[in-house]
């Protein structure tokens, strides 16, 4: 058996997550499922999402448009409670240092773009497809493989604009150290969040009460440190939308 729930995974947000991990792992046993007693905290995503013991999982829309649709059972999405956003939708925001003088996007065309994964709906596809609405390009220089350490490539000057997660964004505004000297100049479009998932085949109603259930037991504190305010079935037609292209690097 198998369960990891990797994306807003911090060192100083764990105990949170495996105390949100214990609610959801006993309410599936509740349900008659068996869960492993702790989450797997070293398995590569790519490879996690393709286990046919998976239990719970979390992945985020373009692997799952471009690779596990058709392997993988959805379940629903958490609502993070941004600002103007649907519940259980997600944005990005564009990124430079603090003594940048862009005040736009549009003001980006020739920076080199911080690229986290070509498989990130927040670092590649969203980022993509709003830098494509006001006519510039995105010119991928690094590949960092994490958000923060997009984070750290624009404040050290090896790059100059990245596409962030919101939810991570806020995550890292609130410990501090990954977002200082640097500010937000625009926001993508909205998206599904980062969905749940079990392993394809699956009846996703016991694992959507377990969750629901899970985040309505945290503590006010917990709910707030890991931005949880709830959980949200979505349509399979909000996940109907075109793949972008792979990003060409220029460096």
């Amino acid at each position: 058996m198998f369960a990891s729930l990797p994306m807003y995974d911090r060192p100083w947000n764990r105990d949170q997550h495996a105390g949100f991990w214990s609610l959801i792992r006993d309410a599936l046993r509740d349900h008659g499922f068996a869960a492993p007693e702790t989450l797997d905290q070293d398995t590569d995503p790519m490879a996690g999402w393709g286990r046919s013991d998976l239990v719970l999982g979390q992945i985020c829309n373009l692997p799952y448009r471009a690779v596990f649709k058709d392997r993988l059972t959805p379940i629903g999405t958490a609502d993070h409670g941004i600002p103007g956003v649907r519940a259980g939708h997600y944005r990005s925001v564009f990124v430079v240092r603090d003594d940048d003088p862009a005040e736009s996007l549009a003001d980006c065309a020739r920076y080199r773009f911080a690229l986290n994964d070509p498989m990130s709906q927040s670092g590649w596809g969203a980022p993509l497809a709003t830098a494509k609405g006001v006519g510039i390009t995105l010119r991928p220089t690094i590949r960092t493989g994490s958000h923060r350490a997009s984070l750290a490539a624009v404040a050290s000057g090896r790059a100059d604009l990245a596409g962030i997660d919101i939810v991570s964004w806020m995550i890292d505004v609130a410990e501090g150290g990954a977002t200082r000297g640097l500010r937000v100049i625009g926001q993508t479009g909205t998206s599904p969040g980062m969905t749940y998932v079990t392993a394809g085949g699956a009846d996703p109603a016991p694992f959507a009460a377990a969750i629901s259930d899970a985040v309505a037991a945290l503590s006010r504190q917990d709910a707030r440190d890991l931005h949880l305010h709830g959980f949200v079935r979505l349509p399979a037609t909000d996940y109907e939308f075109d793949l972008p292209e792979l990003p060409a690097y220029s460096a």
